[in-house]
C-alpha cells in the first residue's frame, strides 16, 4: 500500500521551463485582462486557448508544430462541445468518440495521452459553458480560441529567435513517428486496452449525457471530475482508482474554497497568472499529476470572471455526481475484469484452451 501510495503522489518534475512559463504567463494575462476591463465573455475563451497552446515547449524540435496542432484541434472540440450542449444524443455520441479518443491515445504513450486529455477538457469546457454568457456561437468560440492561440505562438516565435532557433522547424518524418508509436502499443496487452476503451466510452458518455438531460449549470465540473480519473495506468487496480477520484474531488473541493473565500474576478485574476506560470514551469512528468495540475488551471480560467461563487453547493453537487459515476463505472470495469480472468482460469484447468477461428 505504501508503494503504491509513492508511485501515485510522487511529482517526477522535470528541469523548470522557464522560458515556455513565460510564454504560458504573458498569453493569459493579456486575454485576462482584456476580459476584466471588458466584462466580455469571449476573452475567456482566448485565454483557453491560449493556455492549452502553452502545453507544447516552443524550444522542442516539434515544438511549434505541436504547439499549432494543440491550437487547432482544441478549438475544435471547444466548437464541438458548445454545440452539441442543445442536442442530448448528439452529445452522448460526441463524449463516447472523445472518450474512445483518449483512451485510444492513452494507449501510445504519455505524450499522445496528454494530447487526448487536452482535447477532452476543450470538450467539457465548450460543452459547459453553453448559456452562461451571451456569446452563442460555436463559431465565435473556435475562432477565439485559436486567436489566443496564435498570441501564444506570436510570443514562442520570440522565444525561439532569443535562442538562435529557426522560426519553423524541419518537418518530421511522420513514418517513423508512426513506427514507434505501433511499436509502444504492442506492449500493451489487447485485453486491458479494450477494458480501458470501455470505461472511458461509458463513463464520459454519460457525463456528458447527464448534463445536457439535466440542465446542469457549470456542468463542467461533472465532466472535468470524470475525465481526472480515465487514465490508464489504474486499470486493474480498483484502489488506485478510487485514489484518483478522491483526489479529484479533494482538488475540486480546494477550487470551490479559493474561489468562494475571494469572489472577485481582479483578484482570482491576480492570483492565477503567478499560478498558470509556475504550473507550467515546473509542470508534472507523471501523467495523473500532469492530468490533476492542467484541469485546476483550465477550471480557474473558466471562472476567473465568474460571479457566483457565492453558490459553493451547485459546484460540489456536480463534482460529487461525477465521483459517483466514476466510482460506479470503475467498478464495472474492475468487476468485468476479474470474470474474464476467472473464466480464462477455469478454460486453463479445464483443459480447454481457446477455440479455433476455423
Amino acid at each position: 500500500m505504501t508503494s503504491v501510495l509513492r508511485q501515485t503522489f510522487s511529482w517526477h518534475p522535470g528541469p523548470p521551463a522557464w522560458g515556455p512559463a513565460v510564454v504560458a504567463g504573458f498569453g493569459c494575462a493579456l486575454p485576462l485582462l482584456l476580459g476584466l476591463f471588458s466584462a466580455h465573455p469571449g476573452f475567456l475563451w482566448a485565454s483557453v486557448g491560449a493556455f492549452q497552446a502553452a502545453q507544447a515547449n516552443p524550444l522542442h524540435r516539434l515544438g511549434m508544430l505541436r504547439m499549432l496542432m494543440l491550437c487547432g484541434l482544441g478549438a475544435c472540440s471547444a466548437g464541438l462541445g458548445f454545440w452539441s450542449a442543445s442536442h442530448p444524443h448528439i452529445s452522448f455520441m460526441l463524449f463516447a468518440l472523445f472518450g474512445f479518443l483518449l483512451a485510444w491515445l492513452q494507449r501510445f504513450g504519455s505524450e499522445a495521452g496528454k494530447l487526448g486529455i487536452g482535447l477532452a477538457i476543450c470538450l467539457c469546457l465548450g460543452q459547459g459553458q453553453q448559456g452562461l454568457g451571451t456569446l452563442n456561437n460555436p463559431y465565435a468560440i473556435a475562432m477565439l480560441f485559436i486567436l489566443g492561440g496564435l498570441w501564444v505562438m506570436l510570443l514562442a516565435f520570440g522565444l525561439r529567435g532569443m535562442h538562435g532557433l529557426r522560426m519553423w522547424p524541419y518537418m518530421p518524418r511522420f513514418i517513423s513517428i508512426f513506427r514507434v508509436l505501433k511499436r509502444h502499443a504492442k506492449r500493451l496487452p489487447r485485453q486491458k486496452w479494450r477494458l480501458h476503451a470501455l470505461g472511458c466510452t461509458l463513463a464520459f458518455a454519460l457525463s456528458g449525457l447527464i448534463v445536457n438531460l439535466a440542465q446542469l449549470h457549470r456542468g463542467y465540473w461533472l465532466t472535468l471530475t470524470v475525465v481526472t480519473t480515465l487514465q490508464l495506468s489504474f486499470q486493474g487496480s480498483l484502489v488506485r482508482a478510487v485514489q484518483s477520484i478522491l483526489a479529484s474531488l479533494g482538488a475540486a473541493s480546494l477550487l470551490i474554497l479559493l474561489g468562494h473565500s475571494l469572489q472577485d474576478p481582479a483578484l482570482m485574476v491576480a492570483v492565477l497568472l503567478p499560478l498558470i506560470t509556475l504550473s507550467r514551469a515546473l509542470q508534472a512528468n507523471h501523467y495523473g499529476l500532469f492530468v490533476l495540475q492542467t484541469s485546476v488551471c483550465f477550471v480557474l480560467l473558466a471562472e476567473s470572471l465568474a460571479h457566483d461563487w457565492q453558490l459553493p453547493q451547485l459546484r460540489l453537487f456536480n463534482s460529487l455526481i461525477g465521483v459517483v459515476l466514476a466510482l460506479l463505472v470503475a467498478l464495472m470495469v474492475y468487476g468485468l475484469e476479474r470474470w474474464l480472468e476467472h473464466r480464462q482460469l477455469l478454460r486453463k484447468t479445464s483443459g480447454q484452451g481457446p477455440t479455433s477461428p476455423i
